[in-house]
């Protein structure tokens, strides 16, 4: 009797260790395309930048929208458009190469595998990354994808989208203005002082959670962990010993800096506001 060898449907292997790193920077520059496209647009799509690191984490610092239409069945990119604002961005920074494309909304569309398929020809296993600009719910959902062959036998029929593990990578400055991009509605942005009035309220929060807890386990309310023993005393560690006049000096010379950036920025914005003016006045006369 003879043997058949049956067809087996699978999916081409991919690294289970591909993983992803994003810098507040893209979302923020994600959100300002969003809030600038145009009134027919229903989203907004654009070119990660970043690299890929030794451990094989793809590090996305830096993005830039790309123009595009899109139908039911057809998506259409400005190439280029494209091309030129990378070159312009290599210009700037040559160590950042393509990493992958964005897309705004809740997931995937039709329209990305197309989308994605194009990317794929600029750089190998490209990254998808998904924002949802509208913060619904007060809350970002920020994804990270990548694309996995569905073969038949030696017919690929189709590509799926796997999601990938993503880190939120951002320092406490940071995190002030992404909190306050996730409430969507503002009545002003705070100053440096009001983010650090923040971060420190936020900070002292921090600690009394942790006196809490060792009292919690000094009392024997709570059964202690090892691991989180060993986090508290290698923070501690962490911190320098230094006398409170000491550490009063390090703080009003830091504050004295940052009151001195701020007194040039303002200057600067004026020197640039008065230009404008003396600009436009030039132009009609």
């Amino acid at each position: 009797m003879a043997s058949r060898n049956p067809t087996v449907l699978q999916f081409a292997p991919s690294s289970t260790s591909v993983s992803a790193t994003v810098h507040p920077l893209v979302i923020f520059n994600i959100c300002d395309c969003f809030v600038r496209r145009p009134d027919q647009a229903e989203r907004v799509i654009g070119t990660l930048l970043g690299s890929v690191l030794p451990d094989g984490t793809i590090d996305v610092r830096n993005c830039y929208a790309v123009p595009h239409n899109e139908s039911s069945d057809q998506v259409a990119l400005d190439i280029d458009y494209h091309h030129n604002m990378l070159q312009s961005h290599l210009k700037v920074n040559p160590k950042e190469a393509i990493v992958g494309w964005f897309s705004t909304g809740f997931g995937v569309t039709g329209g990305s595998a197309l989308i994605h398929e194009f990317y794929s020809r600029e750089v190998p296993n490209p990254v998808h990354l998904t924002v949802d600009a509208g913060f619904t719910n007060g809350e970002a959902s920020i994804k990270a994808f990548v694309s996995v062959s569905l073969s038949l036998g030696d017919q690929q029929l189709a590509a799926q989208f796997q999601e990938i593990p993503l880190d939120l990578r951002m320092v406490e400055a940071e995190r002030v203005g992404y909190d306050i991009l996730k409430t969507t509605t503002v009545d002003k942005l705070p100053n440096d002082l009001e983010g650090m009035e923040a971060s420190m309220e936020r900070l002292l929060a921090l600690i009394d959670d942790v006196y809490k807890y060792v009292d919690d386990v000094v009392e024997g309310r709570v059964a202690p962990d090892n691991n989180i023993g060993k986090f508290i005393s290698d923070t501690v560690a962490s911190i320098p010993k230094i006398s409170p006049p000491a550490f009063d000096k390090l703080v009003n010379d830091s504050l004295q800096d940052q009151l001195l950036l701020l007194y040039l920025s303002s200057i600067t914005r004026t020197q640039l506001s008065l230009a404008e003016k003396l600009n436009t006045a030039a132009q009609i006369l």
